[in-house]
């Protein structure tokens, strides 16, 4: 593959994207990018800035003005907002539900796809997200959609939780992910779909060698 390559990476929650997205950046030494980092980053923002999730206006503008940097390696990458360290904040379950919330709203998300394409202008990139193959990288030259079951990705979630010391049932984390399920599916900007060229991988019983194998298949084959 000659010139910039760029590996889009789309699916629901708990699919494995970042897992997938990592050890694809370790192998091939690209630039790894968490999309849905970056709309943590603005949900963070806007919680500490006091605004209401309702409030479209204010919440474009948070996304607009706020400084979003993913620096480190894939394994210990972190997340500067306005230049604090945010890597741990944004993933408490208050940063976790306005993330989800702020990504419905129109300006938000073209905010946020500017930012991830300044990312991505000088590197090769692994990046992963709900729209990436669909409306920030359209004309990716490798586009993956990654699926797994409801009851797959709520036990991967779950143990994330308990890895971060955080006990969570699996009944919570299922009605969780089926609600965001629901939010990604059925918002009016840039709605989880799978693009009409990306493969699409079901990984519920798949290692993640296993994943990463099949993707170097893919880009082996020229895409």
């Amino acid at each position: 593959m000659g010139g910039r390559v760029i590996i889009a990476i789309d699916g629901p929650s708990g699919s494995g994207k970042s897992t997938l997205g990592k050890a694809l950046a370790r192998r091939l030494g690209f630039l790894y990018v968490d999309s849905g980092a970056v709309y943590r980053a603005v949900g963070r923002k806007a919680i500490d800035q006091g605004l209401s999730l309702e409030d479209h206006e204010a919440l474009e503008r948070v996304a607009v003005e706020a400084a979003i940097k993913l620096i480190g390696d894939p394994d210990a990458q972190r997340v500067l907002l306005d230049g604090r360290d945010v890597t741990a904040e944004i993933r408490l379950p208050d940063a976790s539900n306005a993330s989800s919330v702020v990504a419905t709203v129109p300006g938000v998300r073209r905010a946020v796809i500017e930012k991830l394409r300044a990312m991505a202008r000088e590197s090769n990139v692994v990046m992963d997200g709900r729209d990436i193959g669909t409306k920030v990288f359209p004309d990716a030259k490798v586009k993956l959609f990654l699926d797994a079951s409801v009851d797959v990705r709520a036990r991967r979630r779950c143990d994330e939780e308990r890895q971060r010391g955080r006990e969570i049932s699996f009944e919570d984390v299922r009605a969780e992910i089926e609600e965001r399920d629901r939010r990604d599916r059925e918002r009016a900007a840039t709605p989880l779909v799978k693009a009409d060229d990306a493969i699409e991988i079901d990984s519920s019983w798949l290692s993640v060698n296993d994943v990463v194998g099949r993707v170097l298949e893919i880009m082996k084959a020229g895409g």
